[in-house]
């Protein structure tokens, strides 16, 4: 089973190319749904914020107020990588368990997409056989997340937090250019997912993986 990281920066697109491989027979996970899992009250990560910055981060439920958490760390560096320490080994230990138990399945899916903002900025791509990086311009994501209801401070903190565009696309097996409608997107996800099984029909003969290819 090829294991597979999908990533690019806030707005760019990711979620609806997870959705259009998941449409073709990939098995997809989210790591934000398993941030929010660990952020619920009593969870691992819930503990770990109220350790970390106080229970004043959490709300009346015992859960991780994610928004009063954001305005914390997003503009506070040393915060942020405090933060990072104590969630993102819980989140790769939670998708490696479930790439085990994708691959576990019989009939096992020949493609696995764990789709994730951080893979780069945290060398989590380096333990998968392919990273895919969903990009678009910064002019163009910005327009998308505030018509999305993002406030303009917030996505400029954000964007700041990740790696820049040069730095994902240098780290990427496959580049996916999202810079115009759904229609062509949905095209340039087909060709990919073509690759990707080309990729997965290597791995399961034993051969090795060609050298990364963006496109």
């Amino acid at each position: 089973m090829l294991r597979v990281g999908l990533t690019g920066g806030v707005a760019s697109g990711k979620t609806a190319v997870a959705a259009m491989l998941a449409e073709r027979g990939a098995a997809t996970c989210d790591a934000d749904g398993i941030v929010e899992e660990l952020y619920e009250p009593n969870a691992p990560g819930a503990a770990a914020v109220a350790a970390l910055f106080g229970e004043r981060l959490l709300d009346a439920s015992g859960a991780v107020d994610r928004r009063a958490l954001g305005a914390v760390v997003l503009g506070d560096e040393e915060a942020r990588r405090r933060l990072e320490a104590a969630i993102h080994p819980l989140v790769r230990s939670r998708l490696a368990s479930w790439f085990a138990a994708v691959a576990a399945c019989a009939p096992a899916p020949g493609v696995a997409v764990a789709e994730a903002a951080l893979l780069v900025e945290t060398g989590a791509y380096r333990t998968l056989d392919r990273l895919v990086v969903v990009s678009a311009p910064l002019a163009l994501r910005r327009r998308r997340a505030l018509a999305a209801g993002w406030a303009e401070e917030r996505f400029a903190r954000v964007v700041a937090a990740q790696a820049d565009d040069a730095t994902r696309d240098a780290a990427a097996d496959y580049v996916v250019r999202n810079d115009g409608d759904l229609g062509t997107l949905a095209a340039i996800t087909a060709g990919l997912w073509q690759l990707l099984l080309e990729d997965a029909a290597s791995l399961a003969a034993g051969r090795p993986l060609p050298p990364h290819h963006p496109q």
